[in-house]
């Protein structure tokens, strides 16, 4: 602001008392003291409008970027789920076409009969040696997967 020493307030003050005179010169002060007092409030509202314009400007811009990341999220997110469902469908189609082809009648009728018991005779684990066990037989269809 305005650099004002206190040399020169004596010399305005001085001026003004032989100007004014001694007997307005209270009035005229106070008034200059509230005229300069309203100048201050009004500068300092100013300066907080311009203040308060500039944070929702910037409000303005982040809220912009936010919704910029949110769309792209979301869009990321979609395409994530589409390729999902993609792989999910073609997975369906496979297993679809798998089960749709007949079995082999001979598998279907092995697989119908009850297996016997592995420590009978004719079980799977009294020819075997014990460390090996009796691999089960895969589900028609499933021998894609």
């Amino acid at each position: 602001m305005i650099d004002i020493g206190f040399s020169e307030l004596v010399v305005i003050g001085v001026v003004a008392l032989i100007v004014i005179g001694p007997e307005r010169l209270p009035k005229t002060a106070r008034t200059i003291g509230h005229l300069f007092g309203r100048l201050q409030r009004y500068v300092n509202e100013v300066k907080a409008d311009i203040n308060r314009e500039i944070e929702l400007e910037e409000l303005r811009k982040l809220q912009k970027e936010v919704q910029s990341a949110a769309q792209d999220l979301k869009s990321s997110v979609e395409s994530a789920a589409r390729n999902v469902e993609t792989g999910v469908r073609e997975v369906e189609r496979d297993l679809n076409a798998g089960v749709t082809t007949d079995p082999d009648p001979a598998e279907t009728a092995r697989l119908a009969e009850p297996a016997p018991l592995p420590n009978e005779p004719g079980g799977e684990l009294a020819d075997a040696a014990p460390a090996e066990l009796p691999r089960q037989a895969a589900l028609p269809g499933f021998d894609k997967i």
